[in-house]
């Protein structure tokens, strides 16, 4: 049901999209600020971990912590569907910016290549990202159209690349600055026109001081996007989750730090002022690559080096932002917010196509929109990743006193008076981020016009929607998860699929006991042992003919609830049903099948233990064809019973 993954893998997904901004955010911080722009970025980098905190503390109430379960909880359900619609509005954009930078970075190699090829050729460098990144974006719609998602071990492969791009970088780059000598960027902001927006009409309103600290930290907030993919990974982080989860964003968190500030000063330091922004301003990594000191050849070998592992990561962040779309609108298909027709699964593949192609679909249109600009993206970006984030932190401080249970973790800097814990560092974290949110609406024109009406309507859309469902489900069942079954009229294909040494096999029935289940994952050993989760459906006489394998609601919402406990644990679960006429025969049949060396059933509310006991025995001695031994397990509260066959 689940591939859980170690800590490594779950920083490496993350990192894939949160790293890639190492190749724009220098540029378009520098363009909006100045040459001041690398200490900017290094404050966000730093307090990018207060961020990641917010994360893993909604992580820990909630295995689904995203931005709209969170605020939902918190807030209700308006304000959980603005959140999602700012977010989606984030994820829309993750994909042009990271495949337009891809192309202007492809596009500054190849120019640089032509004349050594004898090619007389030169690409204009807007028109190649265009179309680069309409080619990138329908690869990977197909990709996900099909469910081959970029897997754990590619973005680790991608990561380990971009970890000898980086530190051969930053190797060189020390060494150049060693030989010519270099001074750290000035700390004296120049914005922009396009910098200062909106503000530059309001007299009272001077970039200056903490007025021009906060415009700038708003400006190079952009450096931390990727920090939802953190709460969607989460699910998939194996045991013990919360633990794992602080190691990822340890590694997350020094990884991000290093390369994505250090990159942005060197470049200040050693790219010339004359050229840094007029002729790298897109593709900063490449400048800095032509700019160290060295034979040209050598240069060139390094541009090749970095472009070709910037093509892949920000690659990697473009397919993130299509699985990680859909992964919100089809948590909110789930709840009710989407009409069932996003859900339609595709015929061949059983992939939400319609939710893809929706997502592409928006990817297309801004990528033709904004024309090759990498920093107008920027500036349209930032709106969906600074206000996913305030209505994350202010949902996440108010559960501090709607949920007073304890957590697993704590964003740290917590003060207790008269009994009540006061959330200093929490609510410090939701001041900075809303003020910095506020000045953006006036700093950042595109971002606030684009954003506010594809937020708009993205809402708009989820209410009316909402709305839709309520009368077309009026006193019906409300949505669970949709699951693809694959038939098969022998059960021991599922001995194909497990090859653990041991395995148990858990009985359930009723979605509302599954008590007997949450004991199992507790104490399970998932590197030794394969779960298999089993289900029968009753059906006699002619019921079993031809049978169609497909879910009722009953069996859809058992198994949305195997599914949620399976996340909260970490740990791997196949799932099985079985067609039958007699459930003790399916059940003894079925462990026989898999090679179960212990089968765990809940308390029967119809049979006395004794009684379930007797016939399960009675029915394991006359289907057993070998002598492997068994042991058959009753749990409920305060009751457990095992015999020994």
């Amino acid at each position: 049901m689940l591939s859980f993954i170690s800590f490594w893998r779950a920083a490496a997904i993350v990192l894939c999209d949160l790293a890639s901004t190492a190749y724009y955010i220098g540029g378009i911080v520098e363009q909006a600020v100045g040459p001041a722009a690398p200490w900017f970025i290094l404050g966000v980098m730093l307090f990018s971990y207060a961020i990641r905190a917010v994360y893993m503390e909604s992580c820990s109430m909630f295995v689904r912590g995203g931005v709209y379960k969170v605020v939902k909880e918190a807030m209700g359900g308006k304000l959980a569907k603005l959140s999602a619609a700012a977010l989606m509005f984030d994820y829309i954009l993750t994909g042009p910016i990271s495949t337009v930078s891809a192309g202007q970075y492809l596009s500054g190699l190849l120019n640089n290549l032509f004349p050594y090829l004898r090619i007389g050729w030169h690409l204009d460098p807007h028109s190649f990202a265009v179309f680069f990144a309409v080619a990138a974006t329908m690869y990977f719609w197909w990709e996900n159209i099909k469910g081959i998602h970029e897997s754990s071990d590619k973005a680790l492969k991608i990561m380990q690349m971009t970890t000898v791009m980086g530190a051969v970088m930053i190797i060189w780059c020390g060494y150049t600055v060693w030989v010519r000598g270099g001074v750290l960027p000035p700390f004296s902001l120049t914005f922009s026109e396009e910098g200062l927006g909106w503000a530059a009409r309001v007299s009272w309103l001077k970039p200056i001081g903490a007025v021009g600290i906060i415009m700038a930290f708003g400006h190079s907030l952009l450096a931390m996007s990727g920090e939802e993919s953190l709460a969607q990974v989460y699910r998939e982080v194996e045991a013990p989750k919360i633990k794992n989860l602080e190691r990822a964003g340890l590694v997350i968190f020094i990884y991000s730090m290093l390369l994505t500030s250090a990159v942005s000063f060197f470049a200040v330091m050693i790219i010339p002022d004359s050229v840094r922004i007029s002729q790298y301003g897109d593709n900063l990594l490449s400048g800095l690559a032509m700019s160290v000191v060295g034979p040209h050849w050598m240069r060139l070998l390094l541009q090749c080096f970095v472009v070709g592992v910037g093509v892949l990561i920000l690659a990697g962040a473009a397919n993130t932002s299509i699985v990680g779309a859909n992964g919100v609108l089809n948590r909110l298909a789930e709840d009710g917010i989407l009409v069932d027709w996003f859900r339609g699964l595709h015929r061949k593949y059983g992939t939400t196509h319609r939710l893809i192609n929706l997502i592409v679909g928006l990817q297309i249109a801004t990528i033709l929109l904004c024309r090759g600009d990498v920093y107008l993206l920027g500036e349209a970006y930032a709106f969906g990743v600074v206000w996913s984030f305030v209505f994350k932190t202010m949902a996440v401080m108010m559960l501090r006193f709607k949920k007073r249970e304890p957590r697993e973790f704590m964003v740290p800097g917590n003060i207790r008076v008269n009994g009540v814990e006061w959330p200093i560092g929490l609510a410090a974290v939701f001041l900075i981020l809303f003020v910095t949110a506020s000045m953006n609406l006036l700093t950042k024109r595109v971002a606030t016009i684009s954003g506010s009406v594809f937020t708009a309507v993205f809402f708009g859309l989820f209410v009316f929607s909402e709305r839709w469902n309520e009368k077309q489900h009026a006193g019906g069942h409300s949505p669970h998860e949709k699951f693809n079954l694959r038939q098969a009229d022998d059960l021991k294909m599922v001995r194909e699929e497990i090859d653990k040494p041991h395995r148990v096999l858990v009985a359930l029935r009723d979605p509302n006991n599954l008590y007997h289940l949450t004991k199992v994952l507790e104490t399970l050993d998932d590197d030794t042992t394969d779960l298999v989760v089993f289900t029968s459906r009753i059906r006699s006489g002619l019921g079993l003919v031809d049978e169609a394998v497909t879910m009722d609601h009953e069996e859809q919402k058992l198994f949305t609830r195997v599914l949620e406990l399976a996340e909260k644990s970490g740990k791997t679960v196949t799932p099985l049903l079985v067609v039958s006429n007699e459930p003790f025969y399916a059940i003894t049949q079925a462990a026989q099948a898999v090679g179960a060396t212990e089968v765990v059933f809940g308390v029967s509310a119809k049979l006395s233990t004794d009684a379930q006991l007797e016939r399960l025995a009675m029915t394991w001695g006359s289907l057993q064809t070998d002598k492997q031994p068994v042991r058959f397990r009753i749990l409920g509260p305060g009751t457990e019973h095992a015999v020994d066959l």
